[in-house]
Order: C-alpha cells, then sequence, then structure tokens
C-alpha cells in the first residue's frame, strides 16, 4: 500500500467529522453542493448588510468621531460574513462541489424544521411586536435573549432535571445582553434605540 493511499480513509474521515452537524442530521456530513449554495446566499447577505451600512448617513455635520459612526459595526460584521461564505466557498469548491452529480444534503428532519421554525418566530416575535411597541429596548432585547435561550434548550435542560437551573442562567444571561447591548450601542457607537 502506497503512503498515498494509506492515508486516505483517515483523510476522509476528517473531512466527515469536519462537516458533522451542518448537514441533514447530527453527525451527518455536510455535502459540498449544500455547502456551495449556503456560501452563496451568505456571501449575498453579508454584502448587502455591508453595502448597506456604507451607505448610511456619517453624521458628518454633527462632529460624531469615525470610530462612532452608524454603520461602522455592521459594515465589518458584513464584510466578516462575506469572509466566512467565501471561505465556505472554497471548501465546497475543494470537496466537490462543481463535480456532476455532485451529493446534497438531504432535507432537514422534522425536530430540525421545528427548530428553525421555534428561532424564526422568536426572531419576527422580537423584531415586529417587542422592539418599537411600548417596551424599552433593553427590557425587550432582555427578554428576547431568556426565552430564546430557556425555549432552545429547555429539552436538554428536562432530560437532566435542571429546568429551574436553565431559567435562571437564560434570566440572568439575558439582563446582561439587554443592558450590555443598550449600553454599547447607545453610548458608544451613539446609536438611538427605541
Amino acid at each position: 500500500m502506497t503512503p498515498a493511499a494509506a492515508m486516505t480513509p483517515a483523510r476522509d474521515a476528517r473531512d466527515g467529522d469536519a462537516g458533522a452537524g451542518t448537514g441533514a442530521g447530527a453527525g451527518a456530513a455536510s455535502k459540498p453542493r449544500s455547502d456551495l449554495v449556503a456560501a452563496a446566499c451568505w456571501m449575498a447577505f453579508g454584502a448587502a448588510v455591508a453595502a448597506g451600512a456604507w451607505h448610511m448617513d456619517r453624521l458628518e455635520n454633527q462632529d460624531v468621531p469615525p470610530y462612532a459612526v452608524p454603520g461602522l459595526l455592521p459594515f465589518f460584521l458584513g464584510l466578516a460574513i462575506v469572509g466566512f461564505g467565501s471561505a465556505m466557498l472554497v471548501r465546497a469548491a475543494r470537496h466537490g462541489a462543481f463535480r456532476r452529480g455532485a451529493a446534497r444534503a438531504a432535507a432537514m428532519s422534522g425536530p430540525e424544521r421545528r427548530r428553525l421554525v421555534t428561532v424564526l418566530a422568536l426572531c419576527l416575535t422580537f423584531a415586529v411586536v417587542l422592539v418599537g411597541h411600548g417596551l424599552p429596548f433593553p427590557v425587550a432585547a432582555a427578554a428576547f435573549v431568556a426565552v430564546t435561550m430557556f425555549v432552545l434548550q429547555y429539552r436538554e435542560r428536562r432530560s437532566r432535571g435542571e429546568v429551574l437551573r436553565g431559567a435562571v442562567v437564560a434570566a440572568v444571561t439575558g439582563a446582561g445582553a439587554g443592558i450590555g447591548v443598550t449600553v454599547v450601542f447607545q453610548d458608544v457607537f451613539l446609536v438611538h434605540l427605541p
């Protein structure tokens, strides 16, 4: 057996492990064609975020310092998303995404679909219902983080008999996030929050 042939199975096992959790289910290896599509979507989203942030008013007439201009953080986050999307695209290409008949990931399982719908519902509730409709932003942000943590960890916490502990951790984390996000955006980036 040649040295290259001896190393091939180990490399394939590592590649499968590297994609674990990103495919159809826990432990399933990611599929290059699906990763290619996801990478393109993330790159387009990141580019849109960066472009939108770049076109925001820089408030130069109000003598806002360059490090505090609105849109600075979203601009860099958008660029980071484009960078990570590009890395994902290169990885997908290296694993054969452009080959004819490249494997696609299987459809999401029922529990995965329910988790996705739950997260989308929580995010939309925060963005559409909580923010700007009576609740101060720090309270809305704290509630969103706490409820999201509690809901997403509930089954695991219940199986270990730690539901109360999970609720306390979620509440403390939510309160810290609500205060921290508010301080950073209002006092550092001078963003007016609803």
